[in-house]
């Protein structure tokens, strides 16, 4: 990534919403700011919640010009209209989706920390990699995407890279000069105002 530009935005969903009002929040958001991707992340495997989630969030993402991509369900990509699929097992199954879904399908792949996993989904197809967590979490056994991860893949790699995972403004300013993409979710839906939230992140990109 040049030095120059400002890393984008990657979106994603909470884990659990409501079909009611959240909608209008991300419509909100993605009406404020430039947003290049938003991904649907719900914690649920239940088909019919994903499907009505994924219905009304196409309709809005798409009114912004915005993709949508959801994590794992392959098999809802087409029956949805969605732009892709975001693959949580790093290279493992790359292969297989790509040839299922198409080279126009968006494919990425969440590596964890391995920078092995990261080159060999990309030698196989993923469009994008996202390595986290990028910021201090108690969950997992406590093993972080550090930034010298980004500054090397940044430097070697012409594959756009993610940072996401328990973002803070400090992790955001540190890393901005070495990614390509920010993958905000409940960093900022957490929040009684995510525009104002979102905006902050944007700011301690600059």
């Amino acid at each position: 990534m040049a030095d120059d530009a400002r890393p984008q935005i990657y979106l994603s969903t909470p884990p659990a919403f409501e079909l009611s009002t959240f909608p209008d929040r991300i419509a909100e958001v993605l009406d404020a700011f430039d947003v290049a991707c938003v991904r649907l992340s719900m914690a649920t495997s239940d088909e019919d919640t994903l499907a009505r989630a994924g219905d009304a969030l196409r309709s809005v993402c798409h009114e912004a010009d915005v993709a949508l991509v959801i994590d794992t369900h392959v098999g809802l990509v087409e029956r949805l209209g969605l732009d892709g699929v975001h693959l949580l097992d790093g290279a493992r199954t790359i292969r297989a989706v790509r040839k299922s879904l198409g080279s126009d399908a968006i494919v990425g792949a969440f590596c964890g920390t391995s920078r092995h996993d990261g080159m060999t989904a990309g030698e196989i197809g993923a469009d994008y990699i996202s390595f986290g967590p990028a910021g201090d979490t108690t969950l997992g056994d406590g093993t972080k995407a550090e930034r010298e991860l980004f500054q090397w893949w940044s430097e070697m790699i012409e594959l756009p890279v993610v940072a996401e995972g328990a973002l803070t403004a400090e992790v955001i300013r540190d890393l901005a000069p070495v990614t390509d993409f920010f993958g905000i979710g409940e960093e900022v839906w957490r929040e009684d105002d995510a525009v104002f939230a979102l905006g902050q992140f944007i700011e301690a990109m600059s």
